[in-house]
């Protein structure tokens, strides 16, 4: 299940309602908010999103939940034209391995994906220079 339907399931169950009475009350059809909720269809519009939240009077907390919930849930990645070939060779890489990633295996991703900037750049090889022992010195 994805992001956005786990929430709209959650938000609905708490505020009490029906996928009925939300349907009606947002203008869609039932049937269009069973498949959000189990996650047949991808993230709504932000038209969507926006009747959702007048419909259910939702918090401002609950409101960036739900629109990180959506970008979450978004199925479809366009890649920038100019992005070096290596990005296209990892999205391929990623896209091949996705449906056998492990859990320990995101959470690796991810955890790579907030490393700093700073780490991102690697510095240019610097040659370090050695000092030498004299002979005195090496002594064994």
């Amino acid at each position: 299940m994805n992001p956005f339907a786990s929430l709209l399931h959650t938000i609905r169950i708490r505020q009490g309602i029906r996928q009925i009475e939300l349907a009606e009350l947002m203008g869609y059809e039932q049937t269009y908010i069973s498949a959000l909720e189990v996650g047949k269809k991808g993230p709504p519009t932000p038209e969507f999103i926006d009747k959702l939240i007048a419909a259910l009077n939702l918090t401002p907390e609950e409101c960036e939940q739900l629109r990180d919930a959506a970008d979450a849930s978004q199925r479809k990645f366009v890649i920038s034209a100019d992005v070096p070939q290596d990005v296209y060779w990892m999205m391929r890489d990623l896209r091949q391995r996705l449906p056998e990633l492990n859990s320990a295996q995101i959470h690796l991703i991810r955890f790579a994906l907030d490393l700093k900037e700073s780490l991102k750049e690697r510095p240019k090889d610097v040659a370090l220079k050695l000092k030498r022992r004299r002979n005195e010195e090496a002594h064994m």
